[in-house]
């Protein structure tokens, strides 16, 4: 069969062509991948500039800029506080910072931690402790998302408007608490525990809705604690108060549709090198927040005694022999975790 000079100026075209759409194919395969991270503090705030983003920025770097991550703080894309976690599951976001006890119940494994006087002072200690515990109790409870990380931040200090030295000085205050364990803990002390999301609290403290909240150092600044409250009480040593606990989730469908290489990036920076980095951050900003305020004068900073902190570790019992019991309805032994809780804090608090 012979060709015309026409058919062989088309073949010729076309196989010039060639290379150039499987180029452009090529060129589309490995173009970078862009993940929406979603969560609930604004973009001010310690964990958003100290923590996400120099997370997002390694990602990148290290995917050599073909693992994007853009961060939407301060719910800006909409729902509330409590819906994060399923909006990772169910795809309308890809990866969401939260936590897990504003859906009190859901994930029962997480809350040992919460229980009052479990937790140690340092988020370094928690941070590492809930991370390699939930690779064995927590996964399980997680299965439709991809749980990056688990970990808690340091101790939780009470911050008022009246000064604390004894459980009596709790008394019918209303405290906004994190979780429903330290809502538990605060009622046994005398509180009136108020439970809401984080971003609520300045309004309700400059309403007088509540007389007082139960956070970190680090996220005081953020939601102008140091501005609404005078006294800011801390319990001494080690186990402390209370702590909450975080997830960093993502879509699973996302996670395992990514290539491997970016996969494999994800991975490295996640888990229990990301609760590292975020222990370390907490301990960090938390001094200096901290010490900001002493050097001040803003706001009055006092230690309860470890006497009165015995006292409060007693009236506070009742709260782990309940929990115990809840934990039996969901066919899991509270005892057994809290001993697991305990021996990993104690792991990781020697180093």
């Amino acid at each position: 069969m012979k060709l015309s000079r026409r058919s062989l100026i088309k073949t010729g075209g076309a196989m010039l062509a060639a290379p150039f759409i499987l180029g452009a194919g090529g060129a589309r395969a490995q173009s970078a991948v862009t993940l929406k991270l979603h969560h609930f503090l604004p973009p001010a705030s310690n964990v958003h500039q100290k923590l996400l983003t120099p997370w997002v920025k390694a990602l990148e770097e290290q995917s050599g800029g073909a693992l994007k991550v853009d961060i939407f703080p301060a719910m800006q894309l909409g729902g509330k506080p409590p819906q994060l976690y399923d909006q990772a599951a169910n795809g309308v976001v890809d990866i969401v910072w939260t936590l897990p006890g504003n859906t009190p119940g859901r994930f029962p494994s997480t809350e040992v931690f919460e229980l009052p006087f479990v937790a140690a002072r340092e988020a370094i200690v928690n941070a590492q402790a809930c991370q390699e515990y939930g690779q064995t109790h927590v996964l399980k409870e997680t299965g439709d998302t991809q749980l990056l990380c688990f970990w808690a931040h340091d101790h939780g200090l009470i911050h008022t408007n009246k000064e604390i030295k004894s459980a009596a000085d709790l008394a019918g205050l209303k405290l906004r608490n994190p979780t429903r364990l330290a809502g538990e803990a605060l009622a046994a002390l005398g509180a009136t525990p108020v439970g809401m999301p984080v971003p609520q609290v300045p309004e309700a403290l400059a309403q007088r809705a509540i007389d007082g909240c139960v956070i970190p150092w680090e996220v005081v600044p953020s939601i102008k604690v140091n501005e609404l409250t005078k006294f800011h009480t801390e319990i001494p040593g080690s186990p402390t108060l209370y702590t909450a606990t975080f997830f960093l989730a993502m879509n699973k469908g996302k996670y395992e549709g990514l290539p491997a290489d970016l996969k494999a990036v994800l991975d490295a920076n996640s888990g229990a090198a990301f609760a590292k980095k975020a222990g370390e951050m907490w301990d960090s900003v938390g001094a200096d927040v901290r010490a900001s305020i002493e050097t001040s004068g803003s706001g009055a900073i006092s230690t309860i005694s470890e006497d009165e902190k015995a006292k409060w570790v007693e009236a506070t019992k009742p709260v782990h022999t309940k929990w115990v019991e809840d934990m039996k309805a969901k066919d899991l032994d509270g005892n057994a975790l809290i001993d697991a809780a305990k021996a990993l804090v104690q792991k990781y608090a020697q180093g």
